[in-house]
């Protein structure tokens, strides 16, 4: 049999053999959800127009249900909390720390909150399905395309399109997974005006030793605490 035959049956066999997207999801689910606490290494790279712009890296936790703690080591400390009810901005360097209600964040960690809740993609994606825009980094992996809730896309979407058709223009998240195992390697959130960011993770670690102090987040003494629900300089100074 020639050379080129086998290259063919090779590559017909990939695309048989390739998950569909409903078993891909599936596995990513089953995979997060086994554990109450994860920890990871992430790696996070702000664009503006297909530029970096900014490129920061630190340790993400995340505990079931509804907390995460992402530790900024590079280029500058600061955190962004969870706790549950709130979510907290915190840049020590500025001795500020800002809290809005977590529901209602803007953040564009909010999505990854999936990896905190029931670990159910419906929750946050309207519509998912293989990404056309975006190629994964490397074999074996797959690249899905999320179409987030409650953004204006979704709004005017008929409730008759389908679900694995994804309009990749509006505000839109990107899974990269690993296809056999479902583990997560980048997630990337695209925004209007050509603003996007995207997580690389890494070194995931299930059930780690970490204790719930962790997700409460406690103002050291001088640090001004802004509410983000109160008007612009709404602030006051925790003793």
């Amino acid at each position: 049999m020639p050379p080129c035959f086998h290259l063919l049956i090779l590559l017909l066999s990939t695309v048989v053999s390739a998950p569909d997207v409903k078993t891909i999801v599936h596995r990513v689910e089953t995979k997060y959800r086994s554990a109450r606490t994860l920890q990871a290494t992430f790696l996070e790279r702000y664009f503006e127009n297909g530029r970096v712009v900014r490129t920061e890296a630190g340790v993400a936790y995340f505990h079931r249900p509804g907390k995460m703690r992402w530790e900024y080591e590079s280029p500058e400390k600061n955190l962004f909390l969870v706790d549950g009810k709130s979510a907290w901005f915190y840049v020590p360097a500025d001795h500020t720390v800002t809290r809005v209600p977590a529901k209602d964040s803007t953040d564009w960690r909010t999505p990854l909150a999936l990896l905190a809740g029931e670990m159910k993609i419906s929750r946050v994606c309207a519509r998912i399905g293989r990404a056309t825009s975006e190629k994964p980094e490397a074999l074996g992996h797959a690249v899905l395309a999320c179409e987030l809730r409650g953004t204006e896309s979704t709004k005017k979407q008929s409730p008759q399109v389908p679900a694995s058709q994804v309009d990749e223009s509006g505000e839109t998240a990107f899974f990269e997974v690993v296809e056999d195992s479902g583990e997560l390697v980048k997630v990337s959130v695209q925004g209007p005006g050509g603003v996007s960011v995207e997580f690389h993770f890494a070194n995931w670690q299930f059930d780690p030793p970490v204790g719930e102090a962790l997700f409460h987040f406690v103002a050291p003494p001088g640090v001004a605490i802004v509410n983000g629900e109160l008007p612009a300089g709404s602030a006051r100074v925790n003793p």
